[in-house]
């Protein structure tokens, strides 16, 4: 049974199937060459909140988001073996559920490779489909990325207590 579980820490054994999701399923130039780097990335976060989606006592996806420049920013990455079957839709939904607005980075292109040479394919599409916008003049780009800012805005008051960790089976 898949499970969601929530938490405002990780472990360093859930760090590093995360890191090794990163690395399999993100383009070939965005991956950490070793786990301190990607500690370090992690520290960088500001009042982050993960979401852990474990199948068998193994990390298949993540969800985090965050304060950059004083908005909340995510960030999430789902197992290919996953894609399709409601899961990532379920990680946004409780993020939405919980903020008035989340941004993000999203690629637009097809044209990156994964790190076992498949192709990357951009989720544009999928976060149109839950409720995102993409705002097309706003592009980060670089010699690692060339994505597009997409952005989902609730209207509804969403405050409440703080978020704690809590484990939810799919």
């Amino acid at each position: 049974m898949i499970k969601i579980q929530e938490t405002s820490s990780l472990h360093s054994i859930h760090k590093k199937e995360i890191y090794q999701l990163w690395n399999k399923e993100y383009p070939k130039q965005l991956a950490y060459a070793d786990m301190s780097d990607f500690d370090t990335y992690l520290n960088s976060l500001i009042d982050p909140i993960y979401r852990l989606l474990i199948d068998k006592d193994r990390i298949k996806g993540w969800y985090t988001d965050f304060i950059r420049e004083e908005k909340r920013w995510f960030v999430m990455i789902i197992d290919t073996s996953l894609h399709g079957k409601g899961y990532g839709r379920k990680l946004l939904q409780l993020a939405q559920n919980n903020r008035l607005e989340l941004n993000g980075w999203a690629i637009d292109h097809d044209e990156d490779k994964k790190q076992d040479g498949s192709p990357y394919r951009s989720p544009i599409t999928f976060y149109q489909k839950n409720g995102f916008i993409v705002i097309p003049n706003i592009r980060l780009r670089s010699d690692l990325i060339n994505a597009v800012k997409v952005q989902w805005k609730n209207e509804e008051d969403v405050s409440g207590p703080p978020l704690r960790t809590t484990t939810q089976a799919l």
